[in-house]
């Protein structure tokens, strides 16, 4: 099975395409697999002649998992926040951006479009500040700069988010990820019912681990605003979001454009916090256009 060791982390990897055409690394979000990039967005990238890597975070899927860490309680943690106070947390954002940085490395790719969704938009905006050099271009979907003073999620989409399992039946599991899709998924392109079933499916199938949602929540919630650090960013930038996105709302998009220098931001009405099949191309074009127009102005070096 393809794992490799990055920062010091056994990391669970796919690759796509030809090995000597550009590279792009997806970086997943929230207690998501690396299968939560749909094939379909996969094999669009390839078609656009991308060799494609998607992995697993640590704590998820089947990277190594950091057993016997404990987060702090998801409350306390906000309060010491919110007053200054640091929380002792397994591992920060910004060891993931390492994880990630490091699987570049090891992979021997040198320099990657690095596209990130959700926390992973979060990991992407860390590797572009914290490692640079190793980008050429970054495209953030529907992510946010982490400040406090932005709209919140709605309550019913990061209730059921972070909701604990009740059940490790597969079929319970299914339905709860049914139900996680249905709050917080595009409220304009609703998917086929077979379809998700089919997908969540397979995703628990895969493999299913509780455990490590909460220490990866923990990590968001230590980082804090990354409003300032963003300012630092020279890495063309992309930002993609959904106008009706339930649980990071538009105008954490719109932030996150604004703090980063010279970056593009498109909004696309009726798309939530999802990669719904009906917008595939959409995406995959957005991004594909944004890596090629920013290799047409990077430096030449050599």
């Amino acid at each position: 099975m393809p794992h490799i060791n990055a920062n010091g982390i056994s990391l669970f990897y796919e690759e796509h395409g030809n090995p000597d055409h550009e590279t792009i690394l997806l970086v997943m979000g929230l207690g998501a697999q690396m299968t939560m990039w749909p094939d379909e967005f996969v094999d669009a990238l390839v078609a656009k002649k991308y060799r494609v890597i998607r992995f697993d975070n640590r704590d998820i899927g089947l990277s190594e998992k950091m057993e016997g860490e404990r987060a702090p309680g998801l409350p306390w943690q906000v309060i010491r926040k919110r007053i200054g106070w640091p929380a002792k947390v397994p591992y920060s954002l910004s060891d993931m951006a390492d994880d990630a940085a490091g699987l570049i490395d090891a992979l021997g790719i040198g320099q990657a479009h690095v596209v990130g969704a959700s926390m992973g938009g979060m990991i992407a905006q860390l590797m572009a500040v914290n490692h640079g050099h190793k980008l050429l271009s970054l495209t953030s979907i529907m992510s946010t700069t982490g400040s406090s003073k932005l709209p919140q999620a709605e309550k019913a989409a990061m209730d059921v988010l972070i909701a604990p399992l009740d059940s490790t039946d597969e079929e319970a599991m299914v339905e709860r990820g049914i139900e996680i899709a249905h709050h917080i998924g595009s409220p304009g392109y609703r998917p086929d019912p077979e379809l998700l079933r089919a997908r969540v499916l397979k995703g628990v199938q895969r493999s299913v681990y509780p455990p490590g949602l909460p220490r990866q929540l923990a990590a968001i919630i230590d980082d804090g605003d990354r409003s300032t650090r963003l300012g630092r960013i020279t890495t063309p930038t992309l930002v993609l979001h959904g106008e009706a996105d339930p649980l990071v709302k538009l105008a954490a998009g719109q932030a996150t454009a604004e703090h980063i220098p010279g970056a593009k931001l498109v909004t696309i009405p009726g798309w939530g916090h999802d990669l719904p099949m009906a917008l595939v191309d959409r995406l995959v074009d957005e991004i594909a256009l944004h890596a090629k127009a920013a290799r047409a102005t990077a430096p030449v070096t050599g």
